[in-house]
């Protein structure tokens, strides 16, 4: 399901590099200092690497592979009927870097800066060599997977065309990706490899890929993924300032420095998104998808002139329906029941349910300075919830990452208000309470709850937000104030980000009667899963309630009538649930109205015909970034 961030970025002429050795990970435990010591250590960047890779460590041999890189022929490669390429091509790694040009394919100025890094095309010769006659060829290590096949071989010829033999070493993933060989010991010269954007609320992310401290080595059980062992002073003080939690105009600039120094020293090269396939009825109005892949999210609006009925394809069924439902599908058809609080869109949060993003800018949540000492509850420098003792990495009160050896430390806490639409009715027509909100919180953050139905001690913690939260104050039937543990921001170095500004918890009806004649507040949370009402029949404040399931064929659901914006441009939805190629022939034949990125694949398109289709009328394609893209990493130093 796509979510690309909206990214671009300038590859200019390279100045020198200085590749680093690694220190210890951020997250490892560190000794602690002198007992007299009275005051944090602020962590200090390791010092720099000798031993530069003999044709990688040259940075025009680097940038000269970029302009001899024509992403759109790799993106033809894998994606023959992509006719237009240009929204695919990955030219950033990071988010909130607009406004710097993109790079160029140019082979011929690929082959200048060859040449002036002393790489000669003798007159008849294929390949380049050096002065002491040497070839210029380096090794692509990667997966076997046919997909990446085909892109290297394009890529191969590609980079032939410059001069510069590319080896290519497929390997299986499992090799690759292994914890004592391939990518995370940076055993090789050239490695490629899927990365998935996120939106790095608060810096880790990109620390994590090329913070000095964050290269892979011995020294620090070859934790971090900073393969290339990329160390740059302008990109560490950047580093600084994002995940310090700063302003938003303080942060773009910053990520802006960070792509910058990225591009001009070039020490890896996206290369593109892989391609998400949804399609729809030509005629369907107001389909706006998301960059979540909870395409639902605005069904109220969706249209079918002359039809009251929508049809909705899906190549799976979920297990259930109830609010903590983890699956894709689930989360689909759960949308059209519950609603949203909160969308992405275009890279961009935006409230739904929720009044506003509250913001440290618009005064939604403030940040006060605190004192902790060992033993308190902390969320430490890596986002994770902590007990404060010696050798705990934290950031501090002026958003310095430091190690915690005792006493006193001064850092931020915030204090959050989330304020959701006022006057919001349940689908049975019972008004939204003060109590839906307490028992939302309490029954997520049960134990009980974390290994019952769906959940189980072997999942990783659904609700990790529980264990950062220092308390909850509800404020009426439609808001709420969350304490967040000192330390706290909303970012994750591992795991995926959750941004302050979304309400950690929604709702659930407190008053919704279970199969055993108890309220939903009446009953051990834990215990919801065992009856159909919460399992299948949810109550929610979307515009949709579920009228009727039928295992394994289809799923009805009819219009709320007491939505909050009114009722539905479309009465009823039916979400039938098909086998993958029955699916699209339905598609195809007008059958279904509506097939998302999780039934339908690339490969499909071809397979199917869908591009003569959509010429034809039959169906109309959205083609969007995933997201994920194929990365490379050069190694600058052995």
């Amino acid at each position: 399901m796509p979510s690309r961030q909206r990214l671009t970025v300038g590859l200019i002429v390279l100045v020198s590099l200085t590749a680093c050795q690694s220190a210890p990970a951020a997250d490892a435990p560190a000794s602690a200092p002198p007992p007299d010591r009275p005051s944090p250590t602020v962590a200090i960047a390791p010092t720099p690497s000798p031993v530069p890779h003999p044709i990688l460590g040259d940075g025009r041999v680097r940038q000269a592979i970029v302009h001899c890189t024509d992403r759109a022929g790799l993106l033809r490669s894998v994606y023959p009927w992509l006719t237009d390429t240009a929204p695919f091509e990955a030219v950033s790694i990071l988010p909130l870097a607009e406004g710097l040009p993109a790079d160029a394919f140019s082979p011929e100025q690929g082959r200048a800066l060859l040449a002036e890094a002393g790489w000669a095309l003798a007159s008849g010769a294929v390949y380049r060599t050096n002065a002491d006659g040497a070839e210029l060829a380096l090794t692509l290590t990667t997966t076997d997977a046919a997909f990446r096949r085909s892109w290297a071989a394009a890529w191969e010829e590609q980079l032939k065309a410059c001069g510069l033999r590319l080896r290519r070493q497929h390997i299986p993933a499992a090799q690759f990706f292994g914890d004592d060989a391939g990518l995370r010991r940076r055993e090789f010269e050239i490695a490629a490899f899927t990365w998935t954007a996120d939106d790095d609320s608060g810096g880790l992310k990109a620390y994590a890929r090329l913070a000095c401290d964050q290269i892979p080595s011995p020294a620090n059980g070859w934790q971090g993924q900073n393969y290339a062992g990329w160390c740059n002073p302008a990109a560490e003080a950047a580093l600084a300032v994002v995940t310090g939690r700063p302003g938003e105009a303080e942060r773009r600039a910053a990520y802006q420095t960070l792509q910058s120094e990225y591009a001009r020293e070039a020490p890896g090269l996206p290369l593109f998104y892989r391609v998400s396939v949804l399609a729809v009825d030509p005629a369907l109005e107001n389909f706006e998808p998301t960059d979540d892949g909870l395409h639902t999210w605005n069904a109220a609006q969706w249209r079918l002139p002359g039809q009251d009925t929508l049809v909705i394809g899906e190549d799976a069924e979920p297990a259930a329906l109830h609010w903590f439902e983890p699956g894709y599908v689930a989360g689909v058809i759960r949308t059209l029941v519950t609603g949203r609080d909160v969308i992405q869109r275009r890279s961009e949060y935006q409230p739904v349910l929720l009044k506003r993003l509250p913001t440290l800018e618009n005064g939604g949540a403030v940040e006060a300075r605190v004192t902790v000492k060992a033993g308190d509850s902390v969320v430490d420098w890596a986002g994770e919830a902590a007990t404060l003792q010696p050798g705990v990495w934290m950031r501090d009160a002026e958003g310095r990452k430091v190690v915690y050896d005792g006493g006193e430390l001064s850092v931020r806490q915030l204090v959050v208000t989330y304020e959701f639409v006022d006057g919001l009715t349940w689908s049975d027509g019972a008004p939204v309470s003060r109590a839906d909100y307490e028992l939302a919180y309490r029954a997520m953050c049960d134990p009980a709850v974390r290994g019952a139905g769906p959940f189980s001690s072997a999942r990783p913690d659904p609700f990790p937000a529980c264990d950062e939260i220092a308390g909850v104050e509800f404020l009426g039937d439609a808001a709420y104030r969350v304490t967040w543990k000192p330390g706290f921001s909303g970012a994750r170095l591992n795991g995926r980000d959750r941004p302050y500004f979304l309400p950690p918890f929604s709702r659930v009806p407190a008053h919704q009667v279970l199969d055993d004649g108890r309220r939903l507040a009446e009953a051990p949370p834990a215990q919801w899963f065992q009856s159909d009402a919460v399992m299948r029949r949810p109550l929610g404040v979307g515009p949709y309630v579920v009228q009727a399931w039928v295992n394994g064929q289809s799923l009805t659901l009819t219009a709320n009538p007491h939505y909050f914006q009114g009722p539905p441009a479309t009465p009823r939805l039916v979400v039938r649930f098909l086998e993958h190629d029955r699916a699209i022939r339905a598609l195809l034949a007008g059958e279904v109205d509506v097939l998302d990125w999780e039934t339908l694949g690339p490969d499909d398109v071809e397979a199917f015909q869908l591009m003569p289709a959509q010429a034809a009328g039959q169906v109309r394609l959205i083609l969007a970034p995933a997201s994920a893209w194929e990365q490379l990493d050069f190694a600058l130093v052995r």
